[in-house]
């Protein structure tokens, strides 16, 4: 396996243009067709043009085809000159399996471009920062229900995600404050299970002067106790600049384990955020500079890239 990079600066990909094509790719679970023609769809009503990845329905069991199907049509759409953004069909599970198969020199020789998926795509998320030196977006994904439900996408999470491929959307604000403050830093994290799963690998978490996005869901307190504590100790979360936690869909009652494990480190920490498994599900620029503020219980979010990768 290639040895991690780590450029410097992070790259903000540009803004995307009506008219860009994008692709969708399915590097984790097997989406369902009519959400993905549903989602598809709804891309090419915001202007962009959309293509699928060849392998896209394939299924292998619990993912969606082999590793090596799943590794090509990712691989493939993101060094297509002519394809401005790769989204991720669904998460699930699965693309932990497929970062030793890309070939991240000829990614990189392929220049920057937007990434946009959320849950399992963590692990992408991680990989591109550290690897590729990009920042990409953590957001809803066009075979998920947020924007894939017969009954059409939910406003907020559409109005949210097109304001983040086409401009700047509108800060995240969240229902509660556990340590109040105020801090700008470029933002990292994701899916608390994967960012856990990726301690002692070359994609493990790097919280030092960044805030951290977590959320996750169907995660019990004590197992969500357990994944913060293995951060903790593993040193993943060293230095830490602030937190900013997502929604804990059918995860109980989080927030007297988050408030043990994260107020001690004297860092703001803002909650509630509609980020994650949620409804609505709204978008966060990883690695680009974001800022929280406890008086407002929001995590605004920029375009800058800050002045070390993460």
């Amino acid at each position: 396996m290639s040895e991690p990079v780590a450029p410097d600066p992070v790259t903000v990909p540009r803004r995307l243009r009506p008219g860009d094509l994008v692709a969708v790719v399915a590097p984790c679970g097997p989406p369902d067709p009519e959400r993905l023609a549903r989602g598809a769809s709804l891309l090419r009503e915001l202007g962009l043009e959309v293509v699928t990845g060849a392998h896209v329905l394939d299924r292998e069991g619990y993912l969606a085809g082999t590793d090596a199907a799943r590794a090509a049509d990712l691989q493939a759409a993101w060094c297509d000159p002519d394809v401005a953004a790769v989204l991720c069909a669904r998460g699930g599970y699965g693309a932990t399996r497929v970062l030793e198969l890309l070939d991240w020199e000829a990614m990189r020789a392929a220049g920057p471009k937007t990434l946009v998926g959320s849950s399992d795509v963590t692990a992408l998320h991680r990989a591109f920062s550290v690897m590729l030196g990009v920042a990409s977006w953590f957001g809803p994904m066009p075979a998920c229900s947020t924007l894939s439900d017969p009954e059409g996408p939910e406003p907020r999470t559409l109005e949210h995600l097109a304001a983040a491929l086409f401009g700047t959307p509108a800060p995240v604000v969240g229902d509660r404050v556990i340590v109040p403050g105020r801090v700008e830093a470029p933002v990292t994290g994701g899916n608390l299970s994967l960012l856990a799963a990726l301690c002692g690998t070359p994609y493990e978490l790097r919280a030092r002067g960044r805030i951290v996005l977590l959320e996750d869901v169907t995660e019990a307190p004590y197992r969500i106790d357990r994944m913060i504590t293995q951060l903790l100790m593993s040193g993943a979360l060293d230095g830490a600049a602030g937190f900013a936690l997502g929604s804990w869909v059918r995860c109980g009652d989080p927030y007297p384990v988050l408030r043990e494990r994260l107020e001690p480190l004297r860092v703001p920490v803002i909650a509630g955020l509609p980020v994650g498994h949620g409804t609505p599900q709204l978008s966060v620029l990883l690695g680009a500079l974001g800022a929280i503020d406890a008086e407002s219980c929001s995590l605004t979010g920029s375009n800058t890239a800050p002045v070390k990768a993460v």
